[in-house]
């Protein structure tokens, strides 16, 4: 099963330098406190970044398992943000991307 063990974790270039870093680790308190153990995790997962009521919006797509769960926050939403994020396990090595990061 993916997202078992952490090795390590990372967040690429392209997601460092277009979030801030508290945004960075909310997607693994996410994952090690509402979707590890609690879902079946595939080994790439899907984020959306939308803005909303009160600030901003995580929302994790599984269309495998027919899943979205919406995670709300009071971060400043910033249009500029990237809307797409996936985060890759590789054998324990954890990785956030930007979509066209997960494509190269």
């Amino acid at each position: 099963m993916a997202f078992e063990k952490t090795k390590a974790r990372y967040a690429s270039f392209g997601v460092a330098t277009s979030l801030p870093s508290e945004l960075i680790d909310t997607f693994w308190d996410i994952l090690d406190n509402y979707l590890r153990n609690v879902v079946p995790l595939d080994n790439i997962l899907r984020f959306k970044i939308i803005k909303s009521e009160k600030g901003i919006s995580y929302e994790y797509h599984d269309p495998g398992h027919k899943l979205l769960m919406v995670f709300d926050y009071k971060y400043s939403f910033d249009p500029f943000f990237p809307e797409y994020f996936y985060i890759v396990d590789n054998h324990g090595k954890q990785t956030i991307l930007l979509a066209h990061e997960l494509n190269d």
